[in-house]
């Protein structure tokens, strides 16, 4: 992938020098709050590897966000193609992000984000872009607000990989953003 950039960050595929970070988001007991499993090193090395691999044949996926002017790899933000929802098409591209705890707050997410929802609608082509998270993650729900995206309770799913051993995080709130809506929204900043 092409790295992207914007104003803070640069967006680009993970090198073997993000490993601690992406171990440490993938374990750490506040980033995964609304998650049902934590991975240990092992696991997080081969998820890490599996995003590395799809964003080069891609050219897109979760992809490590690092801080310009540190270097510093902060997380993830990205595009991917979800089948996580039973009711949308495949081909459906959701998108998603994961940051340590001590960059929350400072608007990462949703430049990323932002970035993120130009190279799907512009680049990708795509005519929708979806996000959901369980009904309770406030934080990720209130990025998805700012992105301008819509809930669609109607559509609010029971996530088939949530085992009944953690019913508080099965239910998911279902947001979407087309490219008419998100043209608009570009229009009316201008």
């Amino acid at each position: 992938m092409k790295p992207i950039r914007t104003e803070r960050l640069i967006l680009r595929n993970w090198e073997d020098r993000d490993r601690e970070l992406f171990h440490r988001i993938n374990s750490d007991e506040r980033v995964m709050e609304f998650f049902p499993f934590r991975r240990d090193r092992a696991t997080a090395d081969a998820k890490m590897d599996e995003f590395r691999s799809w964003i080069a044949e891609d050219g897109y996926g979760f992809a490590a966000a690092e801080v310009a002017a540190t270097g510093e790899c902060i997380g993830f933000v990205g595009l991917l193609e979800t089948d996580h929802v039973p009711s949308l098409p495949a081909g459906t591209i959701e998108i998603g992000w994961r940051l340590a705890p001590e960059y929350w707050g400072k608007g990462y997410v949703t430049e990323a984000a932002e970035a993120w929802l130009a190279y799907g609608f512009e680049t990708l082509g795509v005519n929708e872009i979806v996000s959901f998270a369980v009904a309770d993650n406030h934080r990720s729900t209130a990025v998805m607000k700012r992105l301008g995206m819509s809930a669609e309770p109607a559509s609010d799913f029971d996530h088939p990989d949530i085992p009944d051993s953690h019913p508080a995080l099965k239910r998911h709130v279902f947001y979407r953003l087309s490219r008419q809506d998100w043209q608009a929204r570009k229009r009316a900043a201008l």
